[in-house]
């Protein structure tokens, strides 16, 4: 596979992690001209995704998956850039956000940048319920940020500066049917478990019901999910299942699957 050199830093490299994202990835890196390299880190992907990374000129690396905080970090000390910009394959970046990110990074004081996101979810775009603005800290100055390793999955940044929010949308295809929702959920309530188990948590009989009210009422009233109609009930009601039941269960019943076990992201 293609190596990093040892060129002189550039300012602005785009980051993509993929696992068989042959559906996106073309479509993602058509939309990342704006950086001065773009580079795939790829977990030994056999779908095509590496040839389609290589056909449309981004730089590709492999590299096991073990976790998507460890993932990123090795991303971080290998690519040659003062800058960098993590972008998942199943997001798009328009020319506005483009020439936003551009401008900040030339001239501002801080470190790193949140960016907001529009969520479409099996084709309906979400309004609602904690999908928008849905700020990530997505660009950050190379040197100055590391992920915690604490952290393995809905990965935190440990910025050692300022932080700033950008204007300008990204487009993010979060799923695109309900059973790719259904398969993600289902492996992200096991991740989840682990680390309660990890963190001695024992699962308690009325945390099966305590926890899934209270997510479905974060979701569907304190952040508004019931604007969305039938989508925002439907999205709360899951969401309340997968984040406040199921981890639960599968403290209690599921096996003690490691976290290396989440092999696609």
């Amino acid at each position: 596979m293609s190596a990093f050199s040892n060129s002189p830093s550039i300012q602005l490299a785009a980051v993509i992690l993929t696992k068989n994202a042959v559906q996106h990835i073309g479509d993602c890196i058509a939309t990342l001209g704006f950086a001065d390299q773009v580079v795939v880190s790829d977990s030994y992907s056999d779908d095509g995704t590496v040839e389609i990374a290589w056909a449309a000129g981004a730089t590709v690396v492999q590299r096991p998956f073990d976790n998507f905080a460890g993932q990123r970090n090795a991303a971080m000390d290998a690519v040659d850039s003062e800058w960098i910009f993590f972008v998942d394959a199943d997001e798009r970046i328009p020319a506005e956000l483009a020439a936003e990110v551009r401008r900040v990074i030339a001239g501002r004081p801080e470190v790193g940048w949140w960016v907001p996101r529009h969520n479409y979810i099996a084709g309906h775009l979400v309004r609602h319920g904690g999908f928008y603005p849905d700020y990530q800290l997505r660009l950050l100055r190379r040197n100055r940020a590391r992920y915690d390793p604490a952290r393995p999955v809905h990965e935190v940044v440990l910025l050692n500066g300022p932080s700033g929010r950008l204007q300008n949308l990204m487009i993010h295809y979060n799923y695109d049917d309900w059973a790719q929702f259904y398969t993600k959920q289902r492996r992200y309530a096991r991740i989840e478990s682990q680390i309660l188990r990890q963190r001695g948590i024992r699962p308690w009989p009325h945390k099966f019901v305590t926890m899934t009210a209270r997510e479905f009422w974060r979701r569907y009233v304190t952040l508004q999910g019931y604007r969305d109609g039938w989508i925002g009930l439907k999205l709360a009601s899951l969401l309340g299942f997968y984040y406040g039941f199921m981890p639960h269960w599968y403290l209690l019943y599921g096996p003690a699957t490691g976290l290396a076990a989440k092999s696609a992201l």
